[in-house]
């Protein structure tokens, strides 16, 4: 039994005979008769009474009848809901906490403007979780500032970021003007975002390859508090310097300049390879890459064209 059976069984009830029934649904008499026939076999039953040329339901046939219509109007439910959601539709995506910071809102501010019918849900975590979120497909797409290392995942770098070290007044490297020796940095004490962090796994790995040993003084998954820790002379945080604009500007706050430290990473956009980009989808992911300043976009070429 299928739904095409009961869109044929219903149409013989309408029309009250199989001739009818075939000119209304375009198809041949015989090809009607075996679909009734079909069902009668199917259920054990037979569906309807033929009196005078017309057919009647029976007992089972009303019975049929009921859920036949409750069914084809279930279908038809659904397809009016797909074609809603497909006309408007809901993203999910996902940031870590430098772009979703600094970024992430002015792009969904942009972009709900433009797609006002599109529902948005955003969700901050560090760049492992986000990886594994859009593995599940609990995420449609994401913003990292980490390296993503499942082969599952295309990865489209989009803009360049710097990360800086800063302090606070009390702290001795505040009133240096100069560049400071790389090797001063030995042992000093560093304010940093957790383990799988980007930002974290970016100054980690370029400490070991300068092997310098240096200490965890303040580990943080807010920005805020890595500044606060900062301003408090609790060590050196380690920040995009798109987070500490206000603390630079108010003197609270300032970069440590250290020769031969150039912490350089790009932020990504990145989903799952097998992921269907629905219109939605692919508008943000437009508005995204529009969005990266030509100068500032480490790789031109990539999974979206160039």
């Amino acid at each position: 039994m299928t739904l095409r059976h009961l869109h044929i069984f219903l149409a013989v009830v309408d029309a009250g005979n199989m001739t009818r029934a075939s000119e209304a649904l375009f198809i041949a008499q015989p090809t009607v008769s075996q679909a009734i026939a079909d069902l009668e076999k199917h259920y054990g039953v037979r569906l309807f009474d033929r009196l005078s040329r017309r057919l009647y339901l029976t007992g089972p046939g009303k019975v049929l009848l009921g859920y036949a219509r409750h069914m084809i109007n279930l279908l038809g439910e659904m397809d009016q809901a797909i074609e809603a959601e497909s006309a408007s539709g809901s993203l999910r995506v996902g940031a870590t906490l430098t772009i979703g910071t600094c970024l992430l809102p002015d792009f969904l501010t942009a972009f709900g403007d433009l797609y006002p019918q599109v529902r948005v849900e955003a969700s901050i975590r560090n760049t492992r979780d986000i990886e594994q979120l859009v593995i599940r497909n609990e995420l449609d797409l994401a913003l990292v500032e980490g390296s993503i290392t499942s082969q599952d995942i295309l990865v489209q770098p989009f803009m360049a970021d710097h990360l800086v070290l800063a302090c606070g007044r009390k702290h001795p490297f505040f009133n240096i003007d100069r560049p400071i020796p790389l090797h001063a940095l030995d042992d000093q004490s560093f304010i940093v975002r957790e383990q799988g962090s980007g930002t974290r796994e970016l100054f980690a790995h370029t400490m070991s390859l300068q092997q310098i040993p240096w200490n965890i003084a303040w580990e943080a998954i807010n920005s805020d508090a890595m500044v606060q820790a900062a301003v408090n002379g609790l060590g050196i945080a380690v920040l995009s310097s798109r987070l500490i604009t206000a603390s630079l500007r108010s003197g609270s706050l300032r970069t440590v300049r250290v020769e031969g430290l150039d912490l350089v990473r790009a932020f990504s956009l990145v989903h799952h390879k097998n992921k269907y980009l629905t219109p939605a989808m692919q508008a943000l992911i437009a508005m995204i890459l529009k969005a990266g300043d030509e100068k500032d976009r480490p790789l031109r070429n990539g999974p979206y064209g160039k």
